[in-house]
């Protein structure tokens, strides 16, 4: 880590995040904006992702994106676990329904769904060939595009109308949908197939925070 990171207005370090533009950070981005928790942002390239990351050798190992140094020095991994961690850090954001809430089964439920169900279609099938090799990488990428596409309709039928993912009420779920929409299969297929979906995947991104999460990623 720098030796010069930054502190905020009381002179204490803030949390670094390790992130790639357009990638998976940007949700975190967004939800560290929303919480209005200081957090210093580290860009680096999408050539450095992975195993042989030489940024996340020593954080990281797997070199995922995003990685959280939080101000301890603590590293955490995980879209999920860390924005559980910055519910309840933050819980005037109101980022996720507190214990005891009847809407909590629920967001832990699809919180879950989002990267034990969605996310891995995209670790199998962005470089399928690295995981079966180049004769079989086509049809990998096929099939976890299109069991993509079979979870997301599933999640539009699931969904509550509006205007957020739980109904009246804001989440750290809304968060990944403008970010899932501008990955495979792409915002035009989710206007189409997923109209739910995408209304409030417009809504959170218009949010003030969030928009302006987006226009530093240029996406």
């Amino acid at each position: 880590m720098s030796a010069r990171r930054k502190r905020d207005a009381k002179g204490a370090k803030r949390d670094l995040l390790v992130t790639a533009n357009g990638g998976g950070g940007l949700i975190i981005e967004a939800a560290y904006a929303i919480a209005r928790v200081p957090l210093e942002i580290e860009d680096i390239a999408w050539d450095d992702v992975g195993p042989g990351s030489r940024r996340l050798a020593k954080l990281n190992p797997l070199g995922q994106v995003p990685t959280l140094v939080l101000a301890s020095g603590a590293v955490m991994t995980e879209s999920a676990a860390i924005l559980l961690h910055l519910a309840e850090r933050a819980p005037r954001a109101k980022l996720a329904p507190p214990v005891r809430d009847p809407q909590r089964a629920a967001f832990l439920r699809w919180l879950a769904f989002f990267v034990a169900a969605l996310y891995p279609t995209f670790t199998y099938g962005d470089d399928p060939a690295r995981w079966v090799g180049d004769a079989a990488g086509s049809r990998l990428r096929a099939s976890t595009d299109a069991h993509r596409e079979r979870l997301l309709r599933f999640l539009e039928r699931e969904v509550a109308s509006a205007p957020w993912f739980l109904g009246k009420r804001f989440s750290a779920l809304d968060l990944y949908l403008p970010v899932l929409r501008l990955w495979r299969p792409g915002a035009a297929w989710w206007r189409s197939e997923a109209p739910k979906l995408n209304a409030i995947a417009d809504r959170a991104r218009d949010l003030s925070p969030v928009a302006r999460a987006f226009a530093r990623n240029e996406v």
